[in-house]
């Protein structure tokens, strides 16, 4: 472990951590990676005092979020741990996995390889291995935010001595439902999602007609070089799983044309507000590695799901020609990644080939342990939110049944960013159930 710098913002102070670990934990003696993490603590704190919590961000293939000061769920937490903020392996200031580091790895087969093994098992993994040097070999507490709970549950399943308490916000996984399984029942959340948006904005309904009848026209190219399909339009439905998503999109809409001496077209502003939705640049392993989180059938690959399972969800509206061919409304996607992202992102284009190769591929192993759930020992609390968009409440609710001692909280008083938008309430409700308290 090498601490690189301590600084300070309002509040809090900072210390940044790198740490080497294995690229394949089965062969520690083997190739090593980097992992960057950040650790805060309260300022007037001695943080060597405190317990720690470890906390893993969504995705995946998100670094953590970079919080300012004592934002969010960050202000509870620092009352009483030192919180350390994970850029999970190839994320963030993390060795990096992008369209200029692949290549490096060699051809299209040795990338998909080399990416088979940043899945929430190495990721727990990573965290057992950088413990010791923190906690002295003590357990720590682990938060959980949607994909991070992923993990989490990987981490009661394969390491819960390393666990003093686990905490999953919005993202408990189902224990064995395939890519299929997982897409068949997001789809009726998403179309439900959509309608309220429209229900409550329903100037947006021709507004969303009008934008994807230009683009089925004429494709729109944004700033860097993104191309802006109609599907690629209808991805911005993704916003509509955040509590303040439905209102952001409606505003994205009202603005998306202005007069022009060729006729009405989008507007730059319009284009360059999309492209900072739509771009994987930031985070190109949310594409490649996205329906690989629900892959743990060795025989069954995940083959696109989402994509599959959407051609056969056209009649709802989901196929933007058909819906303008009629006087429907054009239905957004959520949370599914398609063919065509690796077609018009110039981050992920150079990448399509070891993403039909992911998407070919068989061999994963289970992520999650059901008989060691079954007889956890670990305290564990999730927050559970009614008809999230991005995680089945139902399939939830069902692992949270099979996981020995877990505690729920069902709420429909958040989207899936609950953790965020509550600022310190779900923190704190989490911890209590945990305790006993509530």
């Amino acid at each position: 472990m090498t601490v690189e710098h301590r600084y300070r913002q309002p509040g809090v102070v900072l210390t940044d951590h790198r740490f080497s670990v294995p690229l394949d934990h089965d062969r520690p003696d083997g190739e090593h990676i980097e992992l960057y993490a950040r650790e805060v603590s309260a300022g007037g704190k001695d943080p060597e005092a405190l317990p720690w919590l470890l906390y893993l961000e969504g995705g995946p293939g998100f670094g953590a979020r970079r919080l300012t000061g004592r934002q969010a769920w960050l202000e509870r937490a620092l009352t009483e741990y030192r919180v350390l903020l994970l850029d999970q392996r190839g994320t963030g200031r993390s060795t990096p996995l992008n369209r200029q580091t692949l290549p490096l790895r060699g051809t299209p087969e040795q990338q998909a390889r080399h990416l088979s093994r940043f899945r929430a098992d190495s990721i727990v993994r990573d965290a057992e291995a950088i413990r010791p040097a923190l906690t002295g070999g003590a357990p720590w507490t682990v938060l959980g935010q949607s994909f991070g709970g992923f993990c989490t549950t990987r981490y009661l399943s394969t390491a819960p001595e390393g666990l003093a308490a686990a905490l999953v916000a919005g993202g408990l996984p189902s224990l064995d439902a395939t890519a299929d399984e997982v897409y068949e029942a997001a789809y009726p959340r998403i179309e439900r999602k959509n309608l309220a948006h429209y229900a409550r904005y329903p100037m947006d309904v021709e507004r969303a007609r009008r934008i994807a009848a230009h683009l089925a026209e004429r494709p729109a190219e944004l700033p860097g070089g993104h191309v802006l399909t109609v599907e690629a339009f209808q991805s911005l439905g993704i916003l509509l799983g955040a509590g303040d998503g439905s209102h952001r999109l409606h505003y994205l809409l009202e603005d998306a044309f202005v007069p022009s001496a060729a006729g009405p077209v989008l507007s730059d502003a319009f284009l360059e507000a999309v492209r900072g939705h739509l771009s994987f640049a930031a985070h190109p392993l949310y594409a490649l590695l996205h329906e690989s989180i629900y892959a743990q059938d060795p025989a069954v690959p995940t083959a696109w799901a989402a994509d599959r399972v959407r051609a056969g969800r056209a009649a709802a509206g989901f196929d933007a020609g058909k819906a303008l061919a009629g006087d429907g409304p054009v239905l957004f996607t959520g949370e599914t990644i398609h063919p065509w992202h690796f077609t018009v992102d110039p981050a992920l284009a150079p990448l399509r080939e070891t993403a039909e190769l992911l998407a070919a591929r068989t061999g994963w192993e289970p992520l999650y342990d059901p008989a060691r759930l079954a007889a956890n020992e670990v305290p564990a609390a999730a927050a559970v939110y009614h008809d999230d968009m991005y995680v089945d409440t139902a399939h939830s609710l069902c692992t949270a049944r099979a996981v020995r001692g877990l505690r729920t909280w069902v709420t429909d008083e958040y989207e899936h960013d609950g953790i965020r938008a509550s600022g310190t309430r779900v923190l704190d409700r989490l911890l209590a159930l945990v305790r006993d308290e509530a």
